[in-house]
């Protein structure tokens, strides 16, 4: 429901669905995930985002720090090698879990993520007086945008 961060609520055309054994079963794990006591919380907003060079030309890494309409801490870690496509995750917690990966679609996390982020990362979020730091962290959040898909 709208202003309810605890609560999901089906709306629009394609709010009702003919039953299927496959819908059924996202359905309730997304039930699960919502009254869990681990929920991956709202996104309000991305908060800080920086990103740090490597040591070899084409490496860094850019974090993101989101906010959440319970202040939990969520973040987002893009990690560049050269020659290698970037790979990125999503970390619930204060601890960075790099090996945690992007969440699985139409999971909870995936709607959090893909219906909660604004669509470019604001200029107030970026931290860096390097122009081109700045430029990638920018890149690094959009390539997520592209990865999440669409808030269907």
């Amino acid at each position: 429901m709208e202003g309810r961060a605890d609560q999901v609520q089906l709306t629009g055309l394609d709010g009702q669905r003919i039953w299927s054994a496959e819908l059924d079963a996202q359905v309730r794990a997304i039930t699960r995930d919502v009254i869990a006591a681990n929920a991956p919380p709202a996104i309000t907003g991305a908060g800080n985002a920086f990103h740090v060079p490597g040591s070899l030309p084409g490496e860094g890494e850019t974090q993101v720090f989101l906010q959440t309409a319970n202040n939990a801490p969520v973040s987002l870690q893009i990690l560049r090698r050269p020659g290698e496509t970037p790979r990125w995750s999503v970390s619930l917690g204060d601890i960075v879990d790099e090996s945690a990966g992007p969440p699985a679609r139409d999971t909870l996390l995936w709607y959090r993520l893909a219906c909660g982020l604004p669509r470019e990362l604001p200029a107030t979020s970026i931290e860096s007086d390097n122009p081109a730091n700045a430029a990638i962290a920018r890149e690094d959040y959009a390539m997520v945008l592209k990865a999440l898909g669409p808030c269907a």
